[in-house]
């Protein structure tokens, strides 16, 4: 298992490496000077239960108020022509198991909030550029988490701009 993520690891940084970097615009990640200044201020507190996700730092995060219940943690959004739209949405659909037809993926833990685009899990690593189709992608272990917090019609407040896009 170990020698298994390590050669992950080794792909995900080549592929990073070919692509332009980690942390490089459209990687997937803030770089790290944005990392160290972020804090999660912006997300609506009105609302009762909402799931946040702020596409400058590339972070998710779910609060109930003012106060954080969940994350923060990091994501990886639309990639350039496949911009994550901003905004306040609420969960229109949940499947556990989707498949996606269009792009021939499995995105688990799926959680529809504006047209296509939906908060789910992806089998490589989230650093891995440039990006999604428009979705908001997280470890298995952090969608599946969001999944057990958010039900339909949950809000799901999506604000900033990824850099690159």
């Amino acid at each position: 298992m170990k020698r298994l993520r390590a050669r992950v690891a080794a792909v995900a940084l080549a592929t990073a490496g070919l692509l332009g970097g980690v942390g490089a615009v459209g990687a997937g990640q803030a770089d790290a000077v944005t990392q160290a200044r972020w804090s999660p201020t912006h997300c609506l507190t009105n609302v009762g239960r909402v799931a946040c996700v702020d596409l400058t730092h590339q972070r998710f995060w779910i609060q109930d108020g003012s106060k954080i219940i969940f994350g923060p943690v990091k994501v990886r959004t639309g990639r350039a022509g496949y911009v994550t739209r901003d905004g306040l949405f609420h969960i229109y659909s949940r499947q556990r198991n989707h498949w996606s037809t269009l792009y021939n993926v499995e995105m688990p833990y799926s959680q529809f909030f504006s047209g296509g685009e939906a908060l789910h899990a992806v089998f490589i690593p989230i650093s891995t550029p440039p990006g999604s189709h428009g979705c908001v992608n997280m470890t298995m272990h952090d969608a599946a988490t969001a999944w057990n917090l958010l039900k339909l019609g949950s809000p799901v407040d999506v604000y900033g701009r990824k850099p690159g896009t």
